[in-house]
């Protein structure tokens, strides 16, 4: 069976396949070879080698020695995404006017799908050198800015995005894998104020975050997080970031929106 046959009606398969390397290229974490990218699209070499071509010139991949990447092009896109957000936009310099968050690793997610996808960081003078790059995803249900995401949502709307009995990855040994864990945490989120991935995403780290509501009806919900050497999590500086995220949604929220009026 040929491309097209496979591909059905697909109005553009071309734009799809270029899709689907762009994402291989995503997934891998570093060069991918001709041969390897079109043994996962299931195209002929000379197919994939005229995607290649053609993203090599828009900037999208660029060619090692290895194979291929991701190209800068792709960067600017990330950025372009995020920067549509008036809270993205102004996420950095409210982080550096707060007296606790400008010292702390601080950052903003979206929520695609079941994941928390990370768009922009801040980098405290005493922030971790670790975490989450930007564009990278954990699940919403064991990360703290995933929670705060998921907990400005009614227990129902969660359970019909993530399903009744969903059973989460056991990313570490602390990692909550049950519905009923989950909305426990996300009650106990609600009551708090904020939420905590108490090294259920990351061994070593500790999170705490808050959800932002939309600036605009069509920009979508977005959390404020702050990641913590667990070592350094004690509870005094817990309640201290998770009042000073507080303090930057309310800066980050629209006045005139309905959630400021609440």
């Amino acid at each position: 069976m040929d491309d097209d046959s496979r591909e059905g009606r697909d109005p553009a398969p071309a734009v799809t396949r270029s899709i689907r390397l762009l994402g291989l290229l995503a997934e891998a974490g570093g060069p991918r070879t001709l041969t390897e990218l079109a043994g996962d699209l299931g195209l002929a070499k000379s197919s994939t080698a005229n995607l290649c071509l053609a993203l090599e010139g828009g900037g999208m991949v660029e060619r090692t020695s290895q194979g291929y990447r991701l190209g800068l092009r792709t960067a600017e896109l990330g950025g372009a995404f995020a920067a549509q957000f008036n809270q993205v936009r102004e996420f950095y310099s409210v982080c550096e006017a707060s007296p606790v968050l400008h010292t702390e690793l601080v950052q903003v997610a979206m929520l695609d799908g079941s994941d928390a996808l990370y768009l922009a960081r801040h980098e405290g003078s005493q922030s971790l050198r670790l975490g989450t790059p930007l564009g990278s995803r954990l699940p919403a249900p064991l990360s703290a800015t995933g929670r705060a995401l998921l907990s400005a949502m009614t227990d129902a709307e969660v359970t019909a995005l993530l399903g009744e009995n969903a059973v989460f990855p056991a990313l570490t040994e602390r990692s909550t894998t049950t519905m009923s864990a989950l909305l426990e945490a996300l009650e106990a989120a609600r009551r708090r104020g904020w939420s905590i991935d108490a090294e259920e995403s990351l061994r070593g780290v500790v999170g705490v975050a808050v959800p932002l509501s939309a600036w605009a009806p069509s920009d979508p919900p977005l959390a404020l997080g702050v990641a913590i050497r667990a070592g350094e999590a004690d509870y005094e500086r817990i309640e201290r970031v998770g009042g000073a995220l507080r303090e930057a949604a309310a800066v980050l929220t629209n006045p005139f929106s309905a959630a400021a009026r609440r």
